[in-house]
């Protein structure tokens, strides 16, 4: 009080005292103290002068005001300075403000607000220090000023709404503040706002914990929100990018923050929202623990998510997710789901006991991770699906229910130096986009160590397989991989196991100590074996032979090694390898060829013991057109172009003939250009053309070898010619298929060679003829340009067959092709449904086809796996039936 303030005493009796505070305000100037004693007075305060409210005696709020009227406030503040301590201070409309801050400054401390919200507009400044406000709704406190304001030791409770909201451009410090039991969000900050939370906590909200939309900011430090009904904090619209961690001059910031027990979300970040959390801990949430939405950022820094009935992390939309040093456990779904077009990246985190798979990309979303530790998963580890892109360096996956890494549909996945540590499998790659494998250890799977499956083409560069149960390494029907540097170790089974119909190229390969053959080649499997090594075949005392070749089986070995074995050889009756320079050393029974020719023809019949010894010389015989085109009538749809194809292998047997004879052959080209969208199957027909020409007598081997712009055409001068010349010579004896050969045309500019490939392919075309067959594939308006393009493609490329897109029926078949092979069964309802799914889907260009069909049964057995994990007694039915309900809406 200044010297010169005066004192007025408010008493309901007693002489020279006021009987009401409002008469006392009225007789006060700016300074003045109004000293009341205990007691209730109903009344209507308006303070228009700097006046401080203090109790006279008694304990701590026992003068009690209370509004004189429902729809007003008890108190209302207009001029700057004004002081209330120790006061409780009740309104009659909880929806309305019990007091109310329109201009001017007010300061209340130890005080008690009921039946009402404390409210400031306009440029008004408010102050709460150890004070408590409760009964509320809509909100307990509503600052909407362009002035600051401070809460201070602010308890705020029993609100029907909101705890706290800030609004307009409001500088607001929060320190120790209290917000439990409100049915909203627990504190709020919406357009331009600035807010500081430092050691506040935030329990049992309706909806989200902290809620910031607009351009707020909000730096949280030392708090705790819990029990929340929603997200622990939400962010939407557009929040700066935080610069300085301890400042409000970024996003939204929280440091050594607990999120407990949530409702849904601990931590939801949508629209352009950013947040950064450190050191903070998430923890029993009903959703997911952090999820980053539409084009929002979430950073974590030694962060814990724990025991989160969602996700641990989810990305969508275009979000981008970070975590560093952070912890995800215990997670009842997946430790990391990323979807949309979504991009995370994890370093130095871990992620263990979640129910789902730990990480989970699908979509196009993008996941990057370093360094990172896995373990305990009862699915995999990491799954990349759909058309996701997955990045690993360095990490170890352990333990985990289903494959250390699965790699499936058309994801593309680069690892390198990755460690899988037991499990049911190791790495399993099923994706047709581009997979590479560099120097990672996959160690003591039940199963098999690297798995790549049909039709796949993975790169595996320096990969160590230690210790697997059924198999090393196993190459699916079809698949051609390239495996180079690679080794296999005391694998129970056998080493490397080649399927049918397979073709890899396989480099500088060493398998030692395996139970069963070192290598085993399936029927009519080919591909190239060079300077390998295979050692200790059967070493678990049966007498395995080192390689073993089946039916119709025609690798090539060149410079290989065989040693300390039994036997280092075993065909079955159809069988011809060609062993090129290899040697057999310290074989007990040694039949490895060391002449000049090396073909080594089988004895004994198909389905034989694989360990006999028997031998014939007879020639094998190939693949019959009539096998050839009954697999190629096999296949789902494609009418146009199966009859195509069966006029070419007329024409072709045509030429062959007159060949025979003697006679000159035709002017024909065997170059086609195969045009159409996604996943109609140009591949297949390109791999099933060239076993057709190879049957015929035109091709050597028929092998098919696919490539793209980025593996023609190198990054500078003198890169592309070696480049291209080094990929056609993979390809003499067999097919050269080139997808998006367009793309060699569409880039113009000094620094682009495509053109130089282009010319280096026309040559080695004219200089080859008969070695090779080329196949150019894409869109059809630019297929029509790229020949165009060049009087040297138009006369070699002179024949083009259109992959028409499949039918709903057709589309149907390749969905129930799917089903049989993974062993689950459609009903015919699920046939209808999935008949007018397929009908509703546009044909437009890039329709994915049977690409599409495949991701849709994908879809249905999650979805399925889902429904049926709610089943408290599931029958092997309920497990392999595929219902109406499983077929998704939306891809």
């Amino acid at each position: 009080m200044t010297p010169t303030a005066t004192v007025h005493r408010v008493a309901p009796k007693g002489r020279g005292s006021h009987r009401s505070i409002a008469s006392a305000v009225r007789a006060a100037r700016d300074g003045d103290e109004i000293r009341i004693a205990p007691g209730e007075y109903v009344e209507q305060l308006l303070l228009d002068r700097a006046v401080s409210l203090l109790p006279e005696d008694g304990p701590e709020h026992a003068v009690r005001v209370l509004a004189a009227s429902p729809g007003r406030p008890v108190l209302e503040v207009t001029a700057s300075g004004v002081r209330i301590e120790g006061i409780a201070l009740t309104g009659q409309d909880p929806g309305q403000p019990a007091v109310l801050v329109g201009a001017g400054s007010l300061e209340l401390d130890a005080c008690a607000i009921s039946g009402g919200r404390v409210e400031a507009g306009g440029d008004a400044s408010l102050a709460l220090t150890d004070c408590r406000v409760r009964g509320a709704e809509l909100a307990a406190v509503h600052i909407n000023t362009t002035g600051s304001a401070r809460l201070t030791r602010v308890q705020v409770e029993d609100v029907e709404g909101t705890g706290v909201v800030i609004g307009s451009r409001a500088a607001v410090e929060a320190t120790e503040l209290t917000v439990r039991r409100v049915t909203g969000s627990g504190v709020r900050v919406r357009g331009g706002a600035r807010a500081v939370l430092r050691d506040c906590r935030i329990s049992g909200p309706g909806r989200s914990g902290l809620l910031v939309e607009d351009e707020a900011a909000v730096a949280a430090l030392d708090c705790r929100v819990e029990e929340t009904a929603a997200e622990g904090v939400r962010v939407l619209g557009s929040s700066p990018r935080p610069e300085d961690r301890e400042s409000t001059d970024g996003g939204v910031l929280l440091v050594r923050c607990e999120v407990l027990r949530t409702g849904t979300d601990g931590v939801a970040v949508s629209g352009t929202g950013d947040v950064l959390l450190l050191n903070c801990r998430l923890r029993d949430g009903s959703g997911p623990g952090v999820s980053a939405d539409g084009d929002s950022r979430a950073e974590l820094v030694d962060c814990q998510v724990d025991r989160a009935h969602g996700s641990g992390l989810v990305a969508q939309g275009t979000a981008r997710l970070t975590a560093e040093g952070t912890s995800v456990t215990g997670s009842r779904a997946n430790g990391l789901l990323a979807g949309d077009r979504s991009e995370v990246r994890m370093a130095t985190s871990d992620m263990t006991e979640c129910s789902f798979s730990a990480v989970h990309a699908c979509e196009d979303s993008r996941v990057t991770l370093t360094s990172c530790r896995i373990g305990s998963t009862a699915e995999h580890g990491i799954r990349a699906t759909d058309r996701a892109g997955l990045t690993v360096e360095g990490g170890r996956v352990t333990d985990c229910g289903l494959s250390g890494v699965r790699i499936d549909s058309a994801a593309e996945a680069r690892m390198r130096g990755l460690s899988v540590v037991r499990g049911r499998a190791g790495i399993t790659t099923e994706s047709t986009g581009t997979v590479i494998l560099e120097e990672c250890d996959v160690a003591d799977a039940e199963r098999a160590g690297i798995s790549c499956g049909t039709g796949t083409t993975p790169v595996l560069r320096d990969c160590r397989i230690t210790g697997t149960g059924t198999a090393g390494l196993v190459i699916g029907e079809r698949a051609a991989p390239s495996v180079e540097g690679c080794t296999v170790r005391d694998a129970a089974g056998s080493g490397l196991v080649v399927g049918p119909q397979a073709e890899p190229r396989v480099r500088s390969v060493t398998v030692t100590r395996t139970g069963k053959n070192s290598l085993f080649v399936g029927e009519k499997a080919r591909g190239t074996f060079e300077d390998c090594v295979f050692a200790g075949a059967g070493s678990d005392g049966a007498a395995f032979p080192a390689l073993h070749v089946a039916a119709g089986g025609a690798p090539v070995l060149r410079g290989c090694l065989v040693r300390d074995t039994e036997e280092d050889v075993a065909l079955e009756k159809g069988a011809r390898p060609v062993f090129d320079d290899c040697l057999s050393r310290d074989v007990r029974n040694p039949s490895l060829p060391t002449g000049a020719d090396q073909s080594l023809a089988a004895a004994g019949s198909p389905g034989g013991d694989p360990r006999s010894t028997a031998r014939e010389t007879e020639a094998p015989p190939e693949d019959t057109i009539e096998d050839l085109l009954a697999e190629l009538d096999g296949l789902a749809g494609l009418d146009r172009v199966k009859q195509d194809v069966s006029s070419l292998v007329k024409l072709m047997r045509m030429v062959r003939r007159r060949e025979e004879m003697g006679l000159a052959p035709p002017p024909l080209s065997r170059h086609l250009v195969f045009t159409g969208n996604p996943g109609t199957g140009k591949t297949t027909i390109a791999r099933l053309y060239g076993r057709i020409l190879a049957a015929v007598g035109l091709l050597e081997r028929g092998h098919l070898v696919e490539a793209d712009r980025s593996a023609l055409v190198g990054e500078y001068v003198g890169h592309t010619g070696p480049k291209t010349t080094r990929l056609f010579q993979q390809a003499r004896g067999g097919v050269l298929f080139i997808d998006e050969a367009y793309s060699l045309t569409q880039y113009a500019g000094s620094n682009d060679f495509g053109q130089e490939a282009i010319a280096t392919l026309l040559k080695l075309m004219e200089d080859h003829r008969d070695d090779v067959v080329v196949i150019v594939a894409g869109y059809l308006k630019e297929m029509e340009v790229f020949v165009r393009s060049n009087p040297g493609l138009a006369s070699r490329f002179n024949r083009t067959l259109l992959f028409e897109d499949y039918g709903s029926a057709e589309l149907v078949s390749i969905v129930e092709h799917q089903a049989a092979q993974h062993q689950y069964e459609l009903g015919p309802a699920t046939r209808e449904s999935l008949t007018a799914r397929f009908d509703t889907m546009p044909r437009e260009r890039g329709f994915g086809n049977g690409r599409t069909a495949r991701q849709l049964f994908q879809a249905m057995t999650e979805r399925q796996a889902y429904r049926v994990a709610e089943l408290p007694d599931a029958s092997e039915s309920d497990v392999m039936t595929l219902r109406p309900e499983d077929i998704p809406q939306t891809l």
